[in-house]
């Protein structure tokens, strides 16, 4: 029991790091969990989806810091580009979430809070991403290697 929640434990902390902009990753710790625990595969789908999602809210977070010093000299973007860029995003770009599973899906989570995306909405989105992304995961980890 204690070494199942210290691996749930070690997974939540895995993928939430694995959505930041932290190197880590979180697929070897759910595939080996799956492999060689009992921990059920909803439990581990649930944690893994939880953390991942979390850590992308702390690139939003981040995204809705960096939007604070738009008027700097050294903000990447000038305040046209910007504009025009909050106004693509708004119409199009929301559905970017949906590939924030992906290598380069990071950036569109800081993105989304530097263009003040509804938390809810993000989170929404993010959550359908992520939880996707383990679904995945788990069915090819058991199909593949069980």
């Amino acid at each position: 029991m204690l070494g199942e929640a210290a691996g749930l434990g070690g997974l939540f902390l895995a993928a939430f790091g694995a959505a930041t902009i932290l190197p880590f990753q979180s697929e070897l710790i759910f595939a080996g969990l799956q492999l060689r625990t009992e921990i059920p595969v909803w439990a581990l789908v649930l944690v893994a989806s939880i953390g991942n999602t979390l850590g992308s809210v702390v690139n939003y977070a981040l995204g809705v810091g960096l939007e604070h010093y738009r008027h700097k000299r050294w903000f990447p973007l000038t305040e046209a580009q910007l504009d025009r860029a909050q106004r693509w995003y708004a119409r199009w770009g929301i559905w970017s979430l949906l590939f924030s599973w992906a290598p380069l899906g990071d950036g569109f989570t800081v993105v989304a809070g530097i263009m003040r995306t509804p938390l809810w909405l993000f989170v929404s989105l993010v959550a359908i991403a992520k939880t996707g992304r383990y679904i995945i995961l788990a069915w090819l980890t058991s199909a593949t290697l069980g």
